[in-house]
């Protein structure tokens, strides 16, 4: 673990994934939708992939891509929590290979009174071993 509390080493970085999703609390939320921005780090060791220069021998952005629209895209939760544990437990299921994932979810036009980026949350999941 890092000064972070961050796993140390290798990771898949994926950024600024935006999708329109159903998620929230509120009805308007529920019937209007709204932008939904992920970023995801996956931790697992790169070195074969590294060193072979084979696709075979890490896991494709797309494939994790495709997993996070599809929560996000998909059936309507009412917390951002649910949504990115979605995403984190989907994609250690998918990819046992994965050591850890972290999983951020934020709403940049959320109705707060106040000017901001976004607001939103950030989890951490382990693969069970």
């Amino acid at each position: 673990m890092g000064e972070s509390g961050l796993p140390n080493g290798d990771k898949l970085v994926l950024r600024g994934l935006k999708f329109h999703g159903f998620h929230g609390v509120h009805p308007e939320e529920k019937k209007l939708g709204q932008k939904f921005v992920v970023d995801l780090d996956a931790w697992m060791d790169l070195q074969k992939a590294g060193e072979s220069d084979c696709l075979t021998d890490t896991i494709s952005y797309t494939a994790i891509y495709r997993i996070v629209k599809e929560i996000v895209e998909g059936p309507s939760q009412d917390l951002l929590e649910r949504v990115a544990h979605l995403i984190a437990t989907g994609t250690l299921a998918a990819f046992p290979e994965i050591s850890a994932v972290r999983v951020e979810v934020k709403k940049p036009n959320v109705a707060v009174h106040g000017i901001l980026d976004y607001l939103g949350i950030e989890i951490l999941r382990y693969q069970k071993r």
